[in-house]
């Protein structure tokens, strides 16, 4: 009797030690099929979420959704600038932990794609660059230069060790199946040449030298060096092939819907045709596709690249901005995952035959012997419907649309074939009111005359001088002017020109506002014309500004806001000003004002946004947190019609033209305490702070049932 407990004690424990051992030591590798994990071919089915446009939180909803949607690999980008604020000084907490987003993409029990970059694009503040890597003496971005290549290497080791550290990549046991070094480089490769082609060939060599045990990926560089993979970015893939016969067909980045600017409209992708991109990849033998966006997200703070890119990155992604669900996208493209999974076995296991069924029609069968057989029946007209012949069975086959056949015979899911109602968006007053509103104008009486201005002959570009620490750049400078004039004696006022390289100026003479000049989406650059006062003597010219171009002549120039460089955005700091009540507010000066609320968190779990719409443009922060930027910018373009059939720019479908482009702004509940919440608004125009409002986001989709009665 001990004899046989202790034979099955050794062989519980003999068993436990070959089941870790085959958690730790995981394959990841790569034929012309696909993917193998574990020396399995996989169809893997990926989407991005990228982790600091959401908060921690919100993560593991996220991710489940994600899962529950078909999904097989999360997806995200590597943000240098969050990482690395200033040379060697890390920041890895809140949002940017990356290493707890990874934690729970495992936890869920889903695969990674640590896309390390580290240029990333992604709509984000200078591309993921920190700024300070600018400032390197000597360097010269994403070429064959020694300064970019160490600060980019450094930048990548320490990466790549905190996930070995952590046991994260799959040859560790961990999630972590693809990693992305570079992005996007084929244009900058071609453009630059040899020295493009050298960089590529040292950034390769530098990653693989890592030793991940995991693939690396570059991503629309279609000279990739061995053994990396060339992955395809686009709204379609079908006509993508890799570099080499012996390297799987990846689709990168599947763009499920389009970036929004301030001033242009909301674009949708239709669904429909969504599905048929991803369809039309995998018949033509594709194995891997990421969703670009899966969920979006915010661009807290000043996160938001472009410029002119929203506060919003909700990209119409399947999982809304604030993280609810959105049909008939989601439930529409897991119904796609679950009809190519049920073929997966014959895609990895055979090439496809390709028969013409008419003139627009064609089969693509996948056939690994009599039981396993797979096809998908195509019709590419993006105008008519068509009936088709296959196996002896007739299909009716809508314009723009595939078919699913797992067996060959039953079409279990079609593209173009839509069964989940659109959700119902509604942003709904909340019973949270702001109270105790109070207001701080700007100071623009002591510009130039203190310890933050600076002074140089000539003009100073913007960035130079910020180094990205404000949004805003004083531009001061005086004239004199005679008492002979001859406006002084009723002419005609004299005018001011400003042209500006960047989004905003804002002009001020004699502590007046003059006015203001905007670029747009189309028309970065702005120019400022218009008339001025001035009086005898010294006139003190101020110029608010993102970018400026001008004269040289001698200029003043203070970085920032007074109220920025006092943390009035802060529960420490807002104090150290004497604030005005609302309601005893005088008639000054319009714009460049700071306002100040408190508000208590609404009951419930709904997702929460401030109603900006009675602002101008500025910033808005809660509780210190830098919700970001926000404009009502009045939305340009062609919302007239939407077609989901024929191929999708993101000029096709168009919304919310004539309104502001964003008017609601996500607020994270995780960042609010039961009662007293700070709310701290800087608006830069003379919007009305007191029509702001918190609202919550409820999302209904109809039923099929509910649908039907009511037509």
């Amino acid at each position: 009797m001990e004899t046989h407990s202790v034979s099955k004690l050794l062989m519980v424990l003999l068993t436990a030690f070959l089941v870790s051992s085959e958690l730790i030591h995981c394959s990841v590798t790569y034929d012309r099929k696909a993917i193998l994990i574990n020396g399995q071919r996989r169809i893997l089915i990926s989407g991005s979420i990228h982790y600091p446009r959401s908060t921690p939180d919100m993560w593991e909803d996220l991710i489940l959704k994600a899962k529950d949607g078909g999904l097989d690999v999360i997806d995200t980008y590597v943000f240098w600038n969050v990482h690395e604020p200033s040379p060697g000084n890390y920041n890895f907490e809140g949002r940017y932990d990356l290493v707890q987003f990874i934690k729970t993409v495992q936890k869920v029990g889903l695969y990674a794609h640590l896309r390390i970059g580290p240029y990333v694009c992604a709509e984000w503040n200078f591309g993921g660059f920190p700024v300070w890597l600018k400032y390197v003496p000597g360097i010269s971005f994403r070429t064959d230069n020694g300064p970019f290549k160490a600060a980019m290497q450094g930048f990548t080791q320490k990466i790549v060790q905190m996930m070995k550290n952590e046991k994260l990549f799959q040859s560790q046991g961990g999630p972590i199946i693809l990693s992305q070094i570079e992005n996007e480089y084929g244009p900058e490769s071609r453009a630059l040449g040899s020295a493009g082609r050298a960089y590529i060939n040292w950034a390769a060599k530098m990653a693989l030298g890592l030793g991940t045990g995991v693939p690396w990926v570059m991503c629309k560089e279609d000279d990739a060096p061995d053994p990396v993979i060339n992955a395809c970015n686009g709204f379609y893939c079908d006509d993508f092939s890799p570099n080499k016969p012996y390297k799987p067909s990846m689709w990168t980045e599947s763009w499920s819907g389009w970036f929004t600017e301030f001033g242009g409209p909301i674009h949708q992708r239709p669904v429909q045709d969504l599905a048929f991109a991803v369809a039309r990849f995998i018949q033509k033998g594709g194995s891997y596709v990421n969703y670009y966006m899966y969920h979006g997200g915010t661009n807290f703070g000043r996160s938001a690249g472009g410029p002119f890119i929203t506060t919003s990155y909700d990209y119409d992604a399947p999982i809304d901005e604030y993280g609810l669900i959105r049909q008939p996208k989601y439930d529409h493209l897991k119904e796609l995952h679950r009809a190519i999974k049920q073929c997966e076995y014959a895609l990895v296991s055979a090439d496809p035959t390709v028969t013409s069924l008419g003139t627009y029609q064609q089969a693509h069968v996948f056939s690994s012997g009599p039981e396993k057989c797979a096809a998908f029946l195509a019709n590419y007209h993006s105008k008519s419907a068509a009936t088709v012949m296959f196996n002896n069975r007739h299909y009716d086959l809508p314009p723009w649309s595939i078919s699913v056949l797992p067996d060959c015979r039953t079409a279990v899911f079609n593209t173009a074939n839509v069964r989940v109602q659109t959700s119902q968006i509604q942003m709904l007053p909340t019973s949270s009111k702001l109270f105790s509103w109070e207001t701080y104008e700007e100071d623009l009486s002591s510009l130039a005359d203190g310890s933050r201005a600076i002074t140089a002959v000539g003009l100073l570009e913007q960035l130079n001088v910020t180094k990205d620490s404000s949004d805003y750049l004083w531009y001061i400078t005086s004239v004199d002017i005679s008492p002979s004039e001859s406006f002084l004696r009723g002419a005609q006022r004299p005018t001011i020109s400003v042209q500006s390289a960047g989004h905003a100026v804002h002009v001020f003479v004699n502590g007046q506002f003059s006015g203001s000049a905007f670029g747009t989406r189309e028309q970065r650059s702005c120019t400022f014309n218009g008339p001025v006062n001035l009086h005898a003597g010294t006139n003190k010219i101020v110029l608010l500004s993102v970018a400026v171009g001008l004269p040289n002549v001698e200029w003043s120039y203070q970085i920032g806001l007074k109220g920025e460089a006092m943390n009035l955005v802060s529960p420490n700091g807002f104090s150290s000003v004497d604030w005005v009540r609302g309601s005893l507010v005088a008639q000054g000066q319009q714009n460049l004002k700071w306002h100040k609320a408190y508000f208590n968190a609404p009951e419930g779990n709904e997702p929460l946004g401030l109603d900006l719409g009675s602002m101008g443009k500025g910033q808005v922060w809660i509780n210190g947190q830098s919700i970001g930027r926000y404009w009502m910018a009045y939305a340009k373009g062609d919302c007239n019609s939407c077609a989901y059939s024929g191929t999708f720019r993101p000029g096709n479908c168009q919304l919310g033209c004539g309104q502001p482009t964003q008017r609601w702004y996500h607020v994270p509940r995780s960042w609010l305490k039961p009662t007293k919440n700070l709310l701290v608004i800087f608006e830069e125009l003379s919007g009305d702070p007191w029509k702001v409002s918190l609202v919550k986001r409820t999302v209904h989709t109809p039923t099929v049932t509910e649908h039907d009665s009511k037509n």
